[in-house]
């Protein structure tokens, strides 16, 4: 009997253990949706913004902040309903890396969202005019001087050129030709780094007495390739690359002499097609033609290491990210966004938080 009742113990003490278990994972779950602080990216699968969203997270575990991401996979329809839900649920203070760059019209509906709320919202790398941020007190942008990747990479590349331009003219015509990849139209950051790339480094090259860089196909006024699907994908480039070397290559004595690409993303997918073209493969006995980047990502250090791409600007995503979880841990303790935060550049007449960016040319070689 005792026995009996010995098991029976042991059972309901089993069963309580297992509802226990259960109970806590679904809390741990629903805790996610009542969090604290929702982070909402435009897309999960950009290259520097997965570093950033990896960088924020362990931040904010730090600091013991319950946060929920959220991948707003490139729609500006599908991020603005995911803010909707998170401020109907009870979010204290949203962080935005917002989908729609070309006009105010999203960001100005995200702050009227947390307005109305009462929440902070920090829009980050993906920058929102001085009006959205200076309609709301309790608004912010943290991000960098879109600017400065721009006249960085020109000196970079006009500096390097200018250094090897024999052994980068390959047709010896004196000039060299290049192809820019874009990215996305209506990005300020798309915009300067394709207007100041070129012309920074064409001022570089002039200072040298060499003539200016000279975009490969005279029939696009524009001066540069757009990612169609308005991404900043490797395969658009891989795709516009493959596409170029079917006409301009070495055999043909036209070949594209310089790649200037926005991001390290496109940078990889120029390069993809150029090695299986036979060029960039990391033999010194191939042809190499240089190619340039922006953000420092791991793929692009690898690169510039195994001697496939000339250089890149580094964008700091630890430097993003510790500056946006200071400013969240400031707004969640109702202060002032950027309280204490007085080491960094902010701008004079809006709350806007600048990350500096610098060359990068392998290790131990970053300006």
């Amino acid at each position: 009997m005792k026995k009996l009742k010995f098991k029976r113990s042991i059972m309901i003490f089993t069963v309580a253990a297992l509802l226990f278990v259960s109970l806590s994972v679904f809390i741990g779950c629903g805790n996610k949706d009542m969090a604290d602080v929702h982070v909402f990216y435009y897309t999960y699968s950009d290259t520097y913004i997965s570093t950033v969203r990896s960088a924020l997270d362990a931040r904010l575990d730090a600091a013991g902040v319950s946060y929920q991401d959220h991948d707003g996979n490139n729609s500006q329809t599908t991020q603005t309903e995911q803010i909707q839900t998170a401020i109907t649920k009870g979010a204290k203070l949203i962080v935005v890396n917002i989908v729609t760059t070309g006009s105010d019209d999203a960001a100005g509906g995200i702050v009227a969202l947390a307005k109305e709320a009462d929440i902070p919202v920090i829009f980050f790398n993906r920058e929102v005019s001085d009006s959205v941020v200076n309609s709301y007190d309790k608004c912010a942008f943290i991000g960098t001087d879109a600017a400065e990747a721009g006249y960085l990479q020109g000196d970079m590349i006009g500096d390097y050129v200018a250094a090897n331009y024999n052994t980068i003219d390959l047709n010896g015509d004196g000039v060299i030709s290049y192809v820019l990849f874009m990215g996305e139209k209506g990005n300020n950051e798309a915009i300067y780094r394709t207007e100041y790339s070129v012309e920074n480094a064409n001022k570089k090259l002039a200072a040298a007495g060499k003539k200016p860089l000279k975009f490969y196909d005279a029939a696009n006024k524009d001066g540069y390739l757009l990612d169609r699907e308005g991404k900043w994908s490797a395969q658009a480039a891989n795709d516009y690359m493959t596409t170029i070397l079917a006409s301009y290559n070495v055999a043909n004595k036209n070949m594209v002499e310089l790649i200037i690409c926005n991001n390290d993303g496109m940078a990889e997918g120029a390069i993809s097609a150029l090695s299986s073209a036979g060029y960039n493969t990391g033999s010194e006995s191939d042809t190499t033609i240089p190619v340039f980047g922006v953000d420092a990502t791991s793929a692009a250090r690898e690169l510039i290491a195994d001697g496939k791409m000339a250089g890149t600007i580094m964008q700091d995503h630890e430097g993003m990210a510790k500056a946006i979880g200071e400013a969240v841990e400031n707004g969640l303790a109702g202060d002032s966004l950027f309280d204490g935060m007085d080491e960094y550049t902010i701008d004079d007449d809006s709350a806007k938080l600048r990350i500096s960016y610098a060359v990068y040319l392998g290790e131990g070689e970053e300006e």
